[in-house]
């Protein structure tokens, strides 16, 4: 009988003398994780990806000391610790490239058209209060970026605006990077040296984010492809939602997309990565255009 570690947290040597080359994924073996990850979240690994899962997963499975692929799978499926487990295979499989300011046009997009048109919608209610949220986060870049967006360039123009930035990731690792709000040079190449000097710190050797900043964003964990979870993201007026339907197939982009149009106002606006679309996936929104970028708006 297998031996499983009593907690994946205790995180447990590799075992010794193992070598990445000790491990070969067979194509069953592919199969049954390519359905378990699917299942839990959504991403879909092509046949041609193999190679690419295979060495993803090799490092975790030495980590742990185990024996193979299969060993790994029984445990990812049987033992009492999986669900904690998945936060780790959610991290190998992932990939987090993000950096400030990645995206220009949208946020250009969001200053000149996008929330003064909310602004004005909401003032007819009383209260301007915006509900922003970057729904595959990564370290929070994205949704930094939106912050010091918003405060330099429309809060002065609005002063009763409200701004409430929610980030999330399925990745445990990166949502804790971007809760402390310290970035490498990295992550702020792109940052005009406006902003970089006005809203960000040197703090040995990284970045921290101005405080203003950082209280009116939050960051939690979130599985797009978890429909319970999902139903808990609603009324929101903005989401950024980039790079993350590229991972997925045709039903799995229909779902997710469905349940973000969901999580959306009335009149409020979704914005995907620049190579992808909503072409054959749905037909809900109303496609906006401005300069150099497309948004999605439910009307």
């Amino acid at each position: 009988m297998t031996q499983f570690p009593n907690t994946v947290l205790s995180q447990p040597e590799a075992a010794p003398g193992r070598t990445a080359f000790d491990f070969k994924l067979s194509h069953l073996s592919f199969e049954k994780f390519r359905e378990i990850i699917y299942t839990s979240c959504g991403i879909y690994f092509q046949d041609n990806k193999k190679y690419l899962l295979e060495s993803r997963l090799m490092k975790r499975i030495s980590h742990l000391g185990m024996e193979s692929y299969d060993e790994y799978f029984d445990y990812l499926k049987y033992n009492r610790n999986s669900e904690e487990e998945k936060k780790y295979l959610y991290e190998a499989i992932t990939i987090n490239e993000t950096f400030f300011f990645r995206n220009p046009p949208q946020l250009d997009a969001l200053v000149t058209t996008v929330v003064p048109e909310l602004v004005a919608a909401k003032r007819k209610t009383g209260r301007t209060r915006l509900r922003i949220w970057s729904a595959a986060s990564s370290s929070g870049e994205e949704a930094y970026s939106v912050g010091i967006i918003i405060a330099d360039l429309l809060k002065p123009k609005y002063p009763d605006l409200e701004v409430e930035i929610t980030g999330t990731d399925i990745n445990q690792t990166v949502i804790e990077t971007a809760r402390s709000g310290l970035f490498k040079e990295y992550s702020i190449r792109n940052t005009p040296g406006y902003y970089l000097k006005k809203y960000f710190k040197p703090k040995g050797n990284a970045f921290e984010i101005d405080p203003k900043i950082k209280k009116d964003v939050s960051f939690k964990i979130m599985n797009l492809y978890d429909d319970n979870a999902m139903r808990s993201m609603v009324n929101f007026d903005i989401i950024f939602c980039a790079n993350v339907l590229i991972y997925f197939d045709i039903k799995a982009k229909m779902k997710v997309v469905s349940n973000l149009y969901n999580s959306l106002n009335k009149g409020g606006y979704l914005f995907i990565g620049y190579a992808e679309t909503l072409h054959m996936i749905s037909k809900a929104f109303t496609i906006v255009s401005f300069p150099k970028t497309i948004g999605y708006k439910k009307e």
